[in-house]
């Protein structure tokens, strides 16, 4: 059987500990969101909960079972939104709000090869799933557009995070391209992407990409 923390049975408690699965998790979130997954190891973190870390072990068995729980836990931040009847106003808000909260949590975006099996992951791709299939994708289109809207979602958050802090980066492309007009010409009148407006760079591309989506 394939080793998963989504697959093991929670083990019974002994005598009440201290801790919850759910407690090493959002603790798990707050050392991520400080300081990235480098950083994040079974002693750091049972240090952190003020408790050794064969107890950590009781509840959780290795760092790719942390990971797995915590990628989870910042997804359901968010609810699964109501259904409108609106397909793409409907998968909208939820992409949406996917997106917000991987930019909540910068470490997520880098780590979401992961398998994402967990019941907060699932419920909300089976929302969108659902959304796909009532505006009428079937078989591989289904697939397709499931599939071209994660990635959209996945690498726009992925390429924002990347480039935070990066003004000497940004300020290096544009004398960059300063001095070579004349092999760059568009991306010299235009503005080097990065000095774009994330938001709305996402929500015009998100509705563009709907658009043109058609199940038939």
């Amino acid at each position: 059987m394939t080793d998963s923390v989504w697959l093991r049975p929670r083990r019974a408690r002994r005598d009440a500990p201290p801790l919850t699965r759910e407690r090493i998790v959002a603790e798990a979130v707050a050392l991520l969101d400080e300081e990235g997954p480098d950083r994040l190891t079974m002693r750091r973190l049972a240090e952190r909960l003020g408790t050794g870390s064969t107890t950590l072990y009781w509840h959780v068995e290795t760092k790719d079972d942390v990971l797995d729980l915590a990628l989870d836990a910042i997804l359901g931040e968010f609810p699964v939104p109501a259904r409108t009847g609106d397909w793409r106003a409907d998968a909208t808000a939820l992409l949406g709000e996917w997106r917000a909260a991987m930019l909540r949590h910068p470490w997520s975006a880098a780590l979401l090869g992961r398998p994402l099996l967990g019941p907060n992951v699932l419920a909300r791709t089976e929302y969108l799933h659902a959304v796909l299939v009532d505006a009428g994708f079937t078989g591989p289109r289904l697939v397709a557009a499931a599939y071209g809207l994660a990635n959209f979602v996945v690498g726009s958050a992925l390429m924002q995070v990347s480039s935070t802090g990066e003004d000497q980066t940004r300020r290096t492309a544009d004398e960059l391209l300063a001095r070579h007009r004349d092999l760059y010409p568009t991306l010299a009148a235009h503005g080097h992407p990065s000095a774009n407006d994330w938001d709305t760079a996402f929500t015009q591309s998100l509705t563009w990409l709907l658009t043109g989506m058609t199940p038939d």
